[in-house]
């Protein structure tokens, strides 16, 4: 069998589990579908911690996210793919647009959030991570991806965070550049949000 063979062949096997595992096809559903709005929400909790170590964490992860879905977009223009309902019989669980199948643009937000989370938080991030797997193995229970748009998705997420955080290691400029974003941000912030004192700095 050639890929694209091996491919169809794996998406029928998680695909075909909707007959045969019916009583989770609701749990692939809500993941499918919903379970993005998480992540979103984790980077809004991080980021009003007001700590600078989630800050930074965040604004990479928006940053490597642009990239990532920015990257997605040449890829699925020059190399097409149609969805698999479209050009097979499936079992479809969700309702979707048939638009490009390659890669998977919610694998890549669930794992380029999940891994800039994982490599400031090692204990958080490994429950992102789960999160974003789930996320994109309910993309192919429900019809919607092939097992191969999900791994490349995850792939080009991850590797968009590590990229992303290893500019910021490797250069001084982009970090200076970086931080003062936030500082500027911050400083406008403190003027409507007034940032509590700790008990120990209150005392001072």
């Amino acid at each position: 069998m050639d890929f694209s063979q091996v491919d169809y062949h794996w998406f029928q096997l998680i695909n075909q589990l909707g007959t045969t595992l019916t009583a989770l096809n609701p749990v692939m559903r809500l993941f499918a579908s919903y379970a993005e709005y998480v992540f979103y929400l984790g980077i809004i909790v991080y980021w009003f911690t007001r700590q600078e170590v989630n800050r930074r964490m965040v604004g990479e992860a928006i940053i490597a996210a642009c990239v990532a879905l920015g990257f997605s977009g040449l890829l699925s223009h020059f190399f097409y793919r149609d969805r698999p309902f479209v050009t097979h019989q499936v079992i479809q669980l969700i309702a979707h647009p048939a638009n490009a199948s390659f890669p998977s643009d919610h694998a890549i937000g669930a794992f380029v959030i999940a891994t800039s989370i994982w490599l400031y938080r090692r204990k958080d991030g490994r429950l992102w991570l789960a999160l974003a797997a789930c996320i994109a193995f309910s993309r192919i229970w429900t019809g919607v991806h092939y097992p191969s748009d999900v791994l490349a998705g995850a792939f080009i997420g991850m590797a968009a965070a590590v990229l992303v955080q290893q500019l910021f290691k490797r250069s001084s400029l982009a970090l200076k550049w970086f931080m003062q974003v936030i500082q500027w941000y911050e400083a406008v912030e403190s003027k409507i949000w007034r940032k509590q004192e700790t008990p120990s700095s209150a005392i001072k």
